[in-house]
């Protein structure tokens, strides 16, 4: 299985990383230390099986020329009977069109019509912990309100990664997208 990322600047996955970090420490969540160098993101795409050479190709090209993306963590949401706790982005004109940009580019992939992040399906988010209780995942709530105000971050690349092994998500190829 693949998936397709997009990057926040430093600043961003480092307070991210952060929050991570502390809700470790605090026996809340260990989502990020689940796989081996998660980096924070929000998902665009996923894939059963692509040819990975074809695809970097096309990725190269398509994109070659894309600005790199301002977007607002603002919110904090929970997808329902899931335990996941997630930053959740305001869908500008420019995030909306990246994700459906890239499905309408790489459409010849898409080999999973069940998808959640395929268009008219996607709800952006990044997640923060996930497989919770239903106490733990209150308590990450309450922790992660309190904890910043939003935050205004870039996505600065977009990444192939391979999600096969449930331990590690190394990333396969990257394209820094212009500043």
């Amino acid at each position: 299985m693949y998936a397709i990322i997009a990057v926040f600047d430093e600043k961003t996955e480092q307070i991210i990383k952060d929050i991570w970090k502390e809700l470790k420490d605090l026996s809340i969540s260990f989502y990020a230390y689940e796989v081996e160098n998660r980096k924070p993101h929000i998902t665009l795409a996923s894939y059963m099986d692509i040819n990975i050479a074809e695809y970097v190709r096309q990725m190269e090209v398509f994109y070659k020329d894309q600005e790199s993306i301002n977007v607002s963590l603002n919110s904090i949401g929970s997808f329902m009977n899931s335990g996941t706790l997630f930053f959740s982005p305001t869908v500008t004109k420019d995030l909306f069109e990246l994700h459906s940009d890239h499905h309408k580019e790489f459409k010849q992939f898409n080999d999973d019509p069940s998808s959640l992040y395929l268009p008219d399906r996607w709800i952006p988010h990044c997640t923060i912990a996930n497989r919770l209780s239903p106490e733990k995942l209150s308590e990450a709530f309450n922790y992660c309100s309190k904890r910043n105000n939003t935050l205004f971050a870039q996505i600065k690349e977009i990444a192939l990664i391979d999600v096969s092994d449930k331990s590690k998500a190394p990333i396969i190829f990257t394209m820094e997208l212009k500043k």
